[in-house]
């Protein structure tokens, strides 16, 4: 009997998964990847001086490191051009966080969530991953696709989080809001043109498990990912004009989200 096609499709994906793998570059970001026992670890290329001031987490992480001179690295390594890697870069598997109902439910941190509609930007996914870690939300969510997968520039803006802030793509982001929903989270999306504030609908959510939706500069989140909010709220601003990236709005709703249920 022959396989439908979708069964065909998903077994692809999953091959190919399995077969991806990326590069880490730069000391923090390097170091931090060692010294997760969950990071699966295949080739690590140092310069000699990298390799001094990273001997514990080479000593941690238990792969063989090959050291190059730093004149030949950029020939060894597949990296850009434009990417710093301070003589440090290490090829690993995507990291594996489980199911969205694990983490949302019983993960650490704080009943609280970010979920992400189409931010492709890595540097801003990076920095929300790192100021999830700071106040204490249990993941970042995004979908699979038309969103930042993990790479090297994301690994290195976020500054570490990544090995320690669950970051979970998912396949549809409407869906993974329902899940959320049904696990009890209130879903309070960010929109500049609101006309309830971010302090008044934390108000309204009380001590509930809160899922902040965040939708990329400029287009903001899509009608489907609005519908399905709960609330829409805005951050408002002193001035007669005033606007944040993504990333740094994400940082002030963790902030103000974080505050209300035992964060900072």
């Amino acid at each position: 009997m022959k396989k439908p096609e979708w069964v065909i499709e998903k077994e692809r994906a999953k091959r190919a998964a399995a077969a991806e793998t990326l590069w880490l570059f730069g000391l923090h970001a390097v170091r931090d990847a060692l010294m997760n026992p969950a990071r699966v670890k295949l080739r690590l290329v140092l310069t000699k001086n990298a390799a001094d001031k990273l001997a514990e987490a080479i000593a941690a992480g238990g792969l063989e490191p090959e050291i190059l001179e730093p004149r030949k690295f950029d020939t060894q390594v597949p990296l850009g051009p434009d990417q710093v890697h301070q003589g440090a870069a290490l090829e690993v598997k995507p990291l594996d966080w489980g199911k969205l109902a694990d983490v949302a439910l019983t993960g650490e941190g704080l009943p609280l969530v970010v979920l992400l509609d189409r931010v492709t930007d890595p540097h801003n996914v990076g920095a929300i991953l790192r100021s999830a870690e700071v106040f204490g939300a249990r993941a970042v969510v995004a979908p699979a696709r038309h969103s930042a997968p993990e790479t090297g520039a994301l690994a290195k803006t976020a500054s570490g989080a990544l090995e320690r802030q669950p970051y979970l793509r998912i396949t549809n982001l409407a869906d993974a809001m329902g899940e959320l929903r049904d696990m009890g989270y209130v879903l309070i999306g960010l929109a500049g043109e609101a006309t309830m504030t971010l302090a008044e609908g934390l108000a309204e959510v009380g001590t509930r498990p809160v899922a902040i939706v965040l939708g990329a500069e400029g287009p903001g989140l899509r009608e489907k990912t609005r519908e399905t909010c709960d609330h829409l709220v805005r951050i408002p601003f002193g001035g007669a004009f005033g606007s944040l990236n993504v990333s740094n709005a994400a940082a002030v709703a963790l902030y103000a989200a974080s505050s209300g249920r035992g964060g900072a």
